[in-house]
C-alpha cells in the first residue's frame, strides 16, 4: 500500500523520483500506476492544477490514503486500467498532462458505488466527474468552457447574452409589429415564418459542429498522444463510437441497481427527437390556427421525456440521497433547469395554439426560443451535453489503441 495522502509529493514543490513499484508513475503504453517493469521517470506535480480543480469540483481528493476499495468496487474497472484508483494516485500527485490523456475518465458513468464504500469520504466518483470538467476545459480551444465551469457569473452572463439576441433578431424581423401579430386566430407563421426560424436554426447547428468537432480532434490529439495507428484499425473499431454514442451500453454493466441507464436513456431519446422534428419538421410544428398534427404526437414523447426527467434529477439533487446527487456543480443545475424550461415553455406554446389564443402563443414562443437557443449554443459545444459526443469518442479511441498495441505484438 502506498503512503497516505500527506506524506505524498503533493507538499513540495519539488520533482520526485520514484524508487519503487509502489510509487512508480509507469511511461509505458499500458498507463498502469506501476509494477510493470518499465524504468522510473521523474515526477513534476502541477500544483496550480491541483488548486483549480477545485473550482470543477474535486475538492476531496487529498483524504485518499490509497487502499483501492474504489477500483475494487467498479465492476468496469480492470486489473490493466484501475479507476478510479490510478486517477486519485495522479491527481494527488499532480499529473495534469496524464489526466487530460486519460480515457478511463470517461469510462466511469459516476453509478457511486465507490464514493459509497470509500472508507475515507475521498468521493473518488465526484473526483472523476470534476475530472471530466476539467478535461473538457482542455478540449475546448475557445477558453469559454473553462469561463463557464468556474465563473457562475459567467454562465449565467453567457446565458443571458444568448437569450438577448434571439429577442432582438425577432425584434429587427419585425415580429412585434400590429400587421404579424394578429390578434383574432393565432398566425405564428405570421408572426414569424418558419423558413426564417429554419434558417437560424441550421446556422446554428453549423455553429454548434464547427465548435464540437473542432474540440474533438483537439481532444483526440490528448488521448492519441501522436501513437501511429493504421488507418484500418479507425475504420475497423468505428462500431465502437456508434455503439457507445447509441446506447452508452457499459453503463448497464454497473453493479449498482440504480435506474439511471434507462432514465438517462429515455432522456436523449426525448432531446433527439426534439431536435430532429426541429430542424427537419418546424413546418408540421409551427403551424397555423389550432389544428392538431400528427408531428405533435413525437412532439408529446420528446416533451414527456424531458420534463419528466429533468425534474426527476432536480428533485434527487435536491434531497441528495443518492450518492451521485450529493454533491452538485453550478453547471449540473444549469443544464437541468434550461432543459426543463425549454420543455415546459415548448408545450405551453402548444396549449395556447390548440386553444387560438394569439398573444400567448406569439410571447411564449419567443420565450422558448430565448431559453432553447442559450442551451443550445452554450451546454452543447461548453458544457455538459458534450458529454454525449466525448464519452463514446474516448471509448472509441481506447479500443482503437487497445487494437493498434495488438498488431504490433502479433
Amino acid at each position: 500500500m502506498s503512503e497516505p495522502a500527506e506524506k505524498t509529493v503533493e507538499d513540495s514543490a519539488e520533482p520526485k523520483v520514484a524508487e519503487d513499484s509502489s510509487d512508480t508513475q509507469s511511461a509505458c503504453e499500458c498507463d498502469c500506476t506501476g509494477g510493470c517493469g518499465s524504468e522510473p521517470i521523474l515526477i513534476e506535480p502541477d500544483l496550480k492544477f491541483k488548486e483549480d480543480l477545485i473550482e470543477y469540483g474535486g475538492d476531496t481528493f487529498n483524504k485518499c490514503y490509497q487502499c483501492a476499495t474504489c477500483s475494487a468496487a467498479c465492476s468496469l474497472s480492470t486489473d490493466v486500467d484501475p479507476f478510479p484508483r490510478k486517477e486519485m494516485i495522479w491527481t494527488m500527485w499532480g499529473l495534469k498532462d496524464r489526466l487530460i490523456s486519460d480515457p478511463d475518465i470517461w469510462a466511469c458513468y459516476y453509478c457511486g458505488d465507490c464514493s459509497t464504500r470509500c472508507p475515507r469520504g475521498a468521493n473518488p466518483g465526484e473526483l472523476m466527474m470534476a475530472l471530466r470538467r476539467y478535461a473538457i476545459s482542455r478540449y475546448d480551444w475557445t477558453g469559454i468552457s473553462r469561463l463557464l465551469y468556474t465563473s457562475r457569473i459567467a454562465e449565467v452572463g453567457a446565458i443571458v447574452v444568448v437569450a438577448a439576441i434571439v429577442v432582438a433578431l425577432f425584434v429587427i424581423s419585425g415580429a412585434f409589429t400590429p400587421e404579424r401579430m394578429l390578434t383574432d386566430h393565432v398566425s405564428v407563421e405570421t408572426f414569424i415564418p418558419h423558413q426564417l426560424v429554419h434558417y437560424g436554426d441550421w446556422v446554428m447547428a453549423g455553429i454548434l459542429t464547427f465548435f464540437l468537432l473542432t474540440n474533438s480532434l483537439r481532444m483526440c490529439r490528448f488521448l492519441l498522444k501522436g501513437q501511429k495507428i493504421p488507418p484500418s484499425v479507425f475504420v475497423s473499431e468505428a462500431k465502437t463510437f456508434i455503439i457507445h454514442m447509441a446506447t452508452q451500453k457499459k453503463w448497464r454493466e454497473c453493479e449498482s441497481k440504480s435506474t439511471r441507464w434507462l432514465k438517462h436513456f429515455i432522456l436523449v431519446t426525448g432531446y433527439v427527437t426534439m431536435f430532429t422534428l426541429v430542424m427537419f419538421f418546424l413546418g408540421y410544428l409551427q403551424t397555423d390556427g389550432s389544428e392538431f398534427t400528427w408531428v405533435s404526437i413525437l412532439g408529446y414523447y420528446a416533451t414527456a421525456a424531458i420534463l419528466f426527467f429533468s425534474a426527476d434529477a432536480m428533485i434527487s439533487r435536491v434531497k441528495k440521497k443518492e450518492e451521485i446527487h450529493k454533491f452538485s456543480h453550478d453547471s449540473d443545475w444549469m443544464f437541468l433547469i434550461l432543459l426543463f424550461l425549454t420543455g415546459l415553455t415548448g408545450i405551453l406554446m402548444h396549449a395556447f395554439r390548440l386553444l387560438d389564443l394569439a398573444l400567448p402563443t406569439y410571447y411564449i414562443y419567443v420565450i422558448h426560443l430565448a431559453i432553447a437557443v442559450p442551451m443550445l449554443v452554450v451546454e452543447v459545444p461548453f458544457g455538459k451535453w458534450a458529454h454525449l459526443m466525448y464519452r463514446p469518442l474516448a471509448l472509441y479511441l481506447k479500443a482503437v489503441k487497445a487494437k493498434a498495441r495488438d498488431l504490433e505484438i502479433a
